[in-house]
């Protein structure tokens, strides 16, 4: 594979309330994004654990994006601070294992910014794009609808 051919898969975890509906905003705007995202909404980003964003990278995410609500707005109390200090972690065990921990990246929306919903993705492709696909992964997955399904259940794929 070229690198002209090379189109990273992200698979995004959003929260429900603010910035699983972000992305809905950006589909409802017609923002253009790379369709190579995979959207998998939880209840809560608190509800992301470890092993589900390195089960994504397992099965072939190339980068990963957890977004939630903002600081101080969760509608679960703390979950997005939880989220983030999970996230936190997970990069540091990437930077151990030798896997680029600018693969992960943690975001916090409101439901009203679906124009930056789009600009974050756009910019995880771009940097996915000069990064290269993930050592983790021989090849792209079957379909990209796989990963979210595989990843843990946790949520819905849109």
């Amino acid at each position: 594979m070229t690198a002209t051919e090379y189109e990273p898969v992200i698979l995004a975890l959003c929260c429900h309330y603010c910035a699983y509906a972000a992305a809905d905003l950006a589909g409802a705007m017609r923002l253009q994004y790379p369709s190579s995202v995979r959207v998998l909404r939880l209840p809560c980003t608190g509800k992301v654990e470890v092993n589900y964003i390195l089960r994504a990278f397992e099965k072939g995410a190339d980068g990963v994006i957890v977004a939630g609500c903002l600081e101080g707005g969760c509608h679960f109390q703390e979950g997005n601070l939880r989220a983030r200090r999970r996230v936190e972690r997970v990069q540091q065990l990437m930077r151990e294992i030798g896997l680029e921990p600018e693969r992960l990246e943690m975001f916090n929306l409101s439901s009203a910014e679906g124009t930056r919903f789009a600009e974050i993705v756009q910019g995880m492709h771009e940097r996915l794009k000069s990064l290269g696909p993930s050592p983790l992964r021989a090849e792209p997955p079957a379909q990209l609808s796989d990963i979210p399904a595989t990843v843990a259940g946790a949520g819905e794929a849109r």
